[in-house]
């Protein structure tokens, strides 16, 4: 990194009720300060971090009092003029399921949130439902961000809805092929991936509740689509396992996998999604291709945020350098 880099990261910052597979219950706000957190800790004297969100007034003093701990965390893109905000419940079954409830609603990102922040090196979206960062953001950011700006999107957002009971249920993600243009970088877990590579038509028994994920020929399949419709690589996390890196270098299709940086004990999953994309993008940074560097900051940003409930979990760079190399000790640029 040869200048002061900048990262923008939109998606909404909810107040999150989360009770864990063990019954323990964390209040804290989330989503978009995982990576927010995690990344100004890797940026520290090398770069700023720009949330791009919406909250409710009430929400302001607790959200501005937790970033603006961070001086590299710029907060010109956290909006509360609307007076709206994400509220969720989320409640875990398991280590990797939970049931979730929404009860209110941040407005959707428009071109004019950005504005501030368009002169970003990386755009991250996490959004956590499908209207909050829509499509026509995405467009102008392609249209007018600086050169060599990419756009890192995660599928949590348009694959998921929210009912009129506040339940929060997955989606195919029908409209998809939209959407890849202006898309750089792809990311989802298994399930997901399986909202985005659909049938063109189902029989009405095999729409069910229950899950059934893609192959690895079907993965492969739906990941040679994304690079044809304009997206450079694709992301799929596989639970605790690690995640699949598909791309094209040298034009020739290429997947790859990179096992999980792996831990004892697993505290709280909650934003291991938005870290992981965190970690995608400050190992994007200095080589906008190398995507298996990428994955694994990525699973290791993931990884540290299983580590406790607060954002204590997330490290230095050194810190995280050297858990990286303890994991990967092929990892020579690290």
């Amino acid at each position: 990194m040869d200048r002061s880099c900048k990262v923008a990261i939109l998606g909404p910052i909810p107040y999150d009720h989360i009770t864990t597979s063990r019954g323990k219950e964390i209040v804290k706000y989330g989503c978009v300060t995982h990576p927010a957190i995690a990344l100004a800790k890797l940026l520290e004297g090398k770069g700023m971090v720009y949330p791009v969100t919406h909250i409710r007034k009430k929400d302001e003093a607790g959200v501005r009092g937790l970033l603006g701990a961070y001086a590299n965390i710029g907060l010109d893109a956290v909006f509360s003029h609307f007076d709206q905000g994400d509220v969720i419940q989320l409640t875990f079954v398991d280590q990797n399921n939970r049931l979730e409830k929404q009860t209110a609603f941040m407005p959707p990102i428009r071109p004019e949130d950005v504005e501030a922040v368009i002169d970003a090196d990386i755009f991250i979206g996490v959004p956590i439902s499908d209207y909050e960062v829509p499509l026509e953001t995405l467009k102008y950011i392609k249209q007018h961000r600086r050169e060599g700006a990419i756009t890192i999107f995660d599928a949590h957002g348009p694959t998921s809805t929210v009912a009129t009971t506040g339940d929060r249920l997955r989606r195919f993600w029908v409209e998809r092929d939209l959407w890849l243009p202006y898309i750089d970088v792809l990311k989802m877990n298994i399930e997901e991936a399986g909202c985005c590579w659909f049938k063109k038509e189902y029989r009405p028994e095999e729409l069910k509740d229950d899950y059934q994920e893609l192959s690895e020929d079907e993965m492969a399949n739906f990941a040679k689509h994304c690079l044809e419709k304009g997206v450079k690589a694709v992301f799929i996390t596989l639970d605790a396992r690690g995640c699949m890196v598909y791309s094209k270098p040298g034009g020739a299709f290429d997947a790859t996998f990179v096992p999980s940086v792996r831990v004892e004990e697993v505290i709280d999953t909650t934003g291991c999604g938005d870290s992981f994309a965190g970690g995608m993008a400050f190992g994007l940074l200095d080589d906008r291709q190398d995507y298996i560097r990428a994955a694994q900051y990525a699973n290791a940003l993931g990884a540290l945020r299983t580590q406790g409930t607060t954002f204590e979990v997330f490290k230095t760079l050194e810190e995280t350098n050297a858990l990286i190399r303890k994991h990967y000790p092929e990892a020579t640029r690290i």
